[in-house]
């Protein structure tokens, strides 16, 4: 088996991890603008996510010899460590609860700002719980600084999201109004005349519009397949907030599976390795998400159009996409895992900093804050800031555990 043991090596580990992590969001985000029904990505996501833990299990958790405390993945499956199995299964399920949650978040409050507040949230609860965990094996003086500034960026997040909205509703302000429902008639026939008036503006032809025009967002709303127009922005909020507090849970219930902190495996039986470990809790992560999204299916949330399981079978569109994310979220979590396993899982929520690489995606990707007022583009300067301090501070905490 093979065993990450430098700080080095952690190093590297949570910043692929990082990578990783802060681009599969970007995908599913895309399939969602381009129209696919999210409970047929996330399906499909789930599949290759499962795929990942095994393809990592049957590499890194089988190379070399086995021994009695550092026994091999096939050896672990047959052993009497249940305990440790269920902590680990039941990561596996709050992290699915809160990427599906996410995945619904990002369509109403935009894909920067839900990974800013999801990823704060779980720096500043979960990194404050794996520093006990682990015995303290993190510098206090270094780690919690890095936790306050993470918390710092959150508050930035919300209030860039503020300003943003607001630069929104400027933006379509000018939509004609129905006089019966005091709502701007966005997908009317109406909007035609918006469309046509930032034409001749000079901000292109209807689906080519400029990022960040009134005529964009109309084209955005008419593809994607959830619609958000005429919505609360706290339903986005709050399963922002939501899925934020299942993410602080995983990597705690993670460690525990890993290091067995509340001693409730049986004398002589070895601990599970993180190979062994994190197997569990994506199986775990796949069921959950199985059961639910076939649910959706049949009864979606939030006014996504109903679907069958033939209909998603059929749908090829974006598949292969949708399989990439799986992928990358899968092999981003098990790095995070190495790299936490090694030199503390406080530390290794450094990769948390995933919306540094989500946001140059929203930006480059989906047109986010375009056209945005100074207001707003000063707020997501320190927001950013603030979250590379952080992430630096945090990665110099690193220990390194015996």
């Amino acid at each position: 088996m093979y065993v990450v043991e430098s700080k080095g090596g952690a190093i590297v580990c949570m910043l692929l991890a990082l990578f990783f992590l802060g681009t599969w969001p970007a995908i599913i985000t895309l399939l969602e603008r381009r129209g696919r029904l999210p409970q047929h990505t996330y399906l499909d996501y789930t599949i290759t996510n499962l795929l990942a833990a095994v393809i990592i299990a049957l590499t890194f958790g089988q190379i070399g010899d086995s021994s009695v405390h550092r026994p091999n993945f096939f050896t672990q499956l047959s052993q009497d460590n249940w305990p440790s199995v269920l902590f680990a299964m039941a990561g596996g399920v709050v992290l699915s609860l809160g990427n599906l949650s996410t995945q619904y978040a990002w369509a109403f409050v935009g894909l920067s700002v839900v990974e800013v507040i999801s990823s704060s949230m779980t720096v500043v609860i979960g990194t404050t719980m794996n520093y006990f965990l682990d015995d303290r094996i993190n510098r206090a003086e270094i780690l919690f600084p890095g936790v306050g500034c993470f918390l710092v960026a959150v508050c930035l997040a919300s209030v860039v999201h503020s300003s943003n909205v607001a630069d929104n509703k400027a933006k379509l302000s000018r939509l004609p109004v129905d006089n019966k429902t005091e709502k701007g008639s966005v997908l009317s026939s109406a909007s035609e005349e918006v469309i046509s008036k930032d034409q001749e503006n000079g901000d292109g032809p209807v689906g080519k519009a400029k990022a960040g025009t009134a005529t964009f967002l109309i084209e955005l709303e008419k593809r994607r397949s959830i619609k958000v127009f005429g919505k609360s922005m706290f339903i986005g909020l709050s399963l922002t907030f939501f899925a934020g507090v299942c993410f602080s849970l995983f990597s705690p219930a993670f460690n525990l599976a890993t290091n067995d902190q509340w001693h409730t495996l049986k004398h002589g039986v070895p601990k599970l390795v993180v190979y062994t470990a994190f197997f569990y809790f994506s199986v775990s992560c796949f069921v959950i998400a199985l059961i639910l999204n076939i649910s959706f299916l049949y009864h979606p949330a939030l006014g996504v159009p109903k679907s069958s399981f033939k209909a998603y079978l059929n749908d090829w569109n974006g598949r292969w996409w949708a399989f990439l994310a799986g992928f990358l979220c899968g092999f981003g979590n098990g790095l995070q895992f190495m790299g936490g396993q090694a030199a503390g899982y406080a530390a290794a929520d450094a990769v948390q900093a995933l919306p540094l690489v989500s946001t140059f995606w929203g930006v480059v990707l989906f047109g986010e804050y375009r056209r945005s007022s100074r207001r707003t583009y000063i707020l997501l300067f320190f927001m950013l800031f603030m979250f590379i301090a952080a992430v630096g501070v945090l990665m110099g905490s690193s220990g390194h555990r015996k």
